[in-house]
């Protein structure tokens, strides 16, 4: 049975894949960490949060069909370069390889203004997912796209604004990869169209 890992955005949880499994095939086994809880130091950084996904991964069975979205992809993205012998499949969904400054900057100030018990069900303070963000602002991956051999699927919704082009740069950059947008999508497909992307997940590693 062929084994994967989702891996979820900032502001989400694992269950935020539920939708997304209940039209999967069955004959996929899902793996979907908690991103919150694998998190090994006390000061939350992206460095700490990729210390611990990659400490995640190395539980797995190998090689890895790593799926992530938007924070979940950052995260897949920078495993799959650091270790391109461990991964056989990648998929990136609403996904970034340099981080928009600006984006993070707002995003910050939107955080601030938002009370501090919408951020507890994520397992995560409001100051830690500030530092977070701080923490991935010179965050990026261009140079080493080109290194990327897997199968990969880059994956859109066509009203993520935020996402498309970086989206398109990802597919054009990344040798043997596909890109798909999906109609009316936007930033969180995994609950937005949920059936639509577990098709297009399905589609993927049919031939996998």
């Amino acid at each position: 049975m062929k084994e994967i890992i989702l891996v979820h955005g900032l502001g989400q949880m694992a269950s935020s894949w539920n939708n997304t499994m209940l039209y999967m095939d069955k004959n996929i086994n899902v793996k979907c960490p908690e991103l919150f809880n694998i998190i090994k130091d006390n000061n939350v950084s992206y460095n700490s949060l990729y210390n611990g996904f990659k400490e995640f991964c190395s539980g797995s069975c190998k090689p890895l069909n790593l799926c992530g979205l938007s924070l979940g992809a950052i995260l897949a993205l920078n495993y799959t370069i650091d270790f391109p012998e461990k991964v056989s499949s990648l998929i990136l969904i609403s996904g970034q390889y340099k981080m928009p400054k600006l984006i993070l900057s707002f995003q910050n100030m939107v955080f601030r203004a938002m009370p501090d018990k919408v951020f507890s069900p994520m397992g995560i303070s409001k100051t830690d997912v500030i530092n977070l963000t701080n923490s991935m602002k010179n965050l990026n991956f261009e140079k080493s796209l080109s290194n990327i051999s897997c199968n990969t699927l880059i994956i859109c919704g066509k009203k993520d604004k935020a996402n498309i082009k970086a989206s398109n740069n990802l597919a054009n950059r990344i040798y043997n990869s596909k890109i798909k947008i999906v109609d009316n999508g936007k930033h969180e497909l995994n609950d937005d169209k949920p059936e639509e992307l577990a098709k297009l997940l399905n589609n993927f590693y049919k031939d996998r």
